[in-house]
């Protein structure tokens, strides 16, 4: 059986084994190339502007629903995308992202007579309600803020404040 098998298949295996060096510099060409396309790619992304990023607006609430010192959760700009409304205690209207930048367990608005911040309750973290920056906590960067407009008696959010500028 083996010997029909090697009649059927004949295969030299020193030869099969065997790589040339047009095969090789083939494989080094297409390798380099891959690299290059690459490092091409991560240039052009890295060009791409990180400050803002624009999406339909939505209509989030309207402001009578919304109490200063009070928050209201809504979702942006997916509905999988947990955000919180915050009516703060002078009455201006900020929003963020719902999910702490450490391991995205929800924050929560805090709101006390000597404090006033977005809190995380599964690692002790906490954030700014002035600008989203880390507080105290794990959390190793700013939660992302969405920039927000007031339309007559309507509040919507217009888009999100990323990277180094949130």
């Amino acid at each position: 059986m083996n010997e029909r098998l090697q009649e059927e298949f004949p295969i030299e295996w020193e030869d099969d084994h065997f790589v040339t060096r047009r095969e090789f510099f083939r494989f080094l060409t297409l390798a380099s190339g891959g690299l290059a396309l690459g490092t091409v790619a991560v240039a052009a992304y890295s060009k791409i502007p990180k400050g803002q990023r624009s999406f339909d607006p939505a209509l989030i609430c309207k402001v009578a629903d919304l109490k200063p010192g009070t928050s209201l959760h809504f979702s942006f700009p997916r509905p999988s995308d947990l955000c919180l409304l915050i009516c703060r205690k002078d009455g201006k209207y900020v929003a963020y992202s719902r999910r702490c930048t450490h391991l995205s367990c929800p924050v929560q608005y805090e709101v006390g007579d000597h404090v006033e911040r977005l809190y995380c309750p599964c690692h002790n973290g906490a954030f700014s309600v002035d600008d989203g920056r880390v507080l105290q906590g794990p959390p190793p960067h700013p939660i992302p803020q969405l920039m927000l407009e007031q339309r007559g008696d309507e509040i919507w959010a217009t888009g999100i404040k990323v990277g180094e500028e949130a």
